[in-house]
């Protein structure tokens, strides 16, 4: 049975940031959005984070008990033959307890250790909790205290995840970001000394960005003896405001040699102090992966809890409503929150495991024989031929960069 997660997304943040355009919205307030999906204003949003926790456990109790009523779905047809072979999805299959949980955001920590425990709970009764699951909450630096991450692991957290960004006092102002690089190595010291796995996310590339100040962040995100690291290339969408300087020139733009050379050097330098690459984006010891996110590429299935959540069970792809309070208001009348819903057919399953799998170090296997295009990309150097020999598609350093320009080539 595939692994099964729970994801709850609290959409909330002290402040936006200037690069960011996830369903978040600062305390107090609710984004408008653009044609194009960006946030492009606020206004009142007419809920807040502590009514909110109560929300998302009623979601979790309506999720729980629609689920069970729609056990006896079809089972959808086989795959069809694909370069990279995958069994087929069975529609709406019993779940198991829970293995892992993600509070995302946002930032979940405003919401204090005890909502987030409470709604740890709700999942425990509708669900289950697998007896050594992963619970995973992020972080911002100055969104915690000592006494909030030790209440969170008595509650039942395992691991924090910390949105160190960068090391670099005048990168972090850039990107807007309220903490300070002192902050970062006293929050994981907390929540090591509190008997919770930890991990920081980087960002490289953002304007202005050098590369000494890439090569201090990495240093210091290793310093703090964390065992999981996460480097996640600048990208802006139109509407942001980081992208309207970029625009008007006060700022210059993304430049994608200098995300390649800074995507290299991460490589090396977290490669070389025993953090190997898992996952195109991600870094760890071996054992210290992020079970969650393994869900995701590995093909499990997962349940979105919140504003904006995405859900994926067996087949059915579904999203919930973006707006806090629309989405509110939808709960508190006893009807899941969605706002879109898709089934999947075989094509498009096939198509979903090969852009997920190919992102991991383990790869996709695939059957023989070999066609003229996976031997083109091992001869370009973008999949590793030795993996091919042994009937297995494994991205390269160089294929990783181009990690879009193979998935199109296995996917034609």
């Amino acid at each position: 049975m595939s692994p099964f997660g729970v994801y709850v997304h609290i959409p909330f943040c002290a402040r936006r940031c200037g690069y960011c355009d996830f369903v978040t919205y600062a305390v107090g307030e609710r984004a408008s959005w653009g044609p194009d999906g960006g946030a492009v204003a606020a206004r009142p949003a007419g809920l807040q984070p502590e009514t909110y926790a109560t929300l998302a456990m009623r979601e979790i109790e309506l999720a729980a008990a629609a689920h069970v009523e729609a056990l006896t779905l079809p089972t959808p047809t086989p795959l069809p033959a694909t370069r990279a072979s995958t069994p087929p999805a069975p529609a709406q299959p019993a779940l198991p307890p829970a293995d892992t949980v993600y509070f995302g955001g946002g930032t979940p920590t405003l919401l204090g250790p005890k909502p987030l425990v409470s709604i740890l709970d709700a999942i425990r009764r509708s669900w289950g909790l697998a007896p050594d699951a992963e619970v995973t909450v992020e972080a911002n630096p100055d969104s915690v205290t000592e006494r909030d991450i030790a209440a969170l692991a008595e509650g039942g957290v395992t691991r924090l995840s910390v949105g160190m960004q960068s090391a670099s006092p005048s990168v972090l102002a850039r990107l807007d970001r309220s903490h300070t690089p002192e902050r970062v190595p006293d929050v994981i010291a907390w929540a090591q000394a509190a008997g919770l796995d930890t991990s920081l996310d980087l960002i490289y590339g953002t304007p202005r960005e050098t590369m000494a100040e890439w090569c201090l962040s990495l240093d210091a995100a290793l310093a703090c003896g964390v065992r999981h690291i996460s480097c996640y290339a600048l990208t802006l969408e139109p509407a942001t405001p980081m992208a309207r300087q970029i625009a008007r020139g006060d700022l210059p733009p993304v430049d994608d040699d200098d995300l390649a050379a800074k995507y290299e050097l991460a490589d090396q330098v977290l490669t070389s102090a025993g953090l190997p690459w898992y996952e195109i984006s991600n870094w760890a010891t071996p054992g210290s992966e992020c079970r969650h996110n393994l869900g995701y590429w590995r093909g499990g299935q997962w349940w979105g809890i919140g504003a904006g959540a995405h859900s994926a069970i067996g087949h059915e792809r579904w999203w919930n409503l973006r707006h806090p309070r629309e989405y509110g208001a939808q709960v508190e009348a006893g009807n899941l929150p969605r706002e879109g819903h898709d089934t999947l057919d075989a094509q498009a399953r096939a198509t979903e495991h090969i852009m997920t799998r190919i992102r991991l170090a383990e790869g996709l296997p695939l059957p023989p024989p070999h066609d003229s295009t996976l031997s083109a990309l091992a001869t370009d150097g973008l999949i590793d031929a030795p993996a091919l020999a042994q009937n297995r598609i494994r991205l390269t350093l160089r294929g990783r960069l181009l990690a879009d320009t193979v998935t199109r080539a296995l996917l034609t």
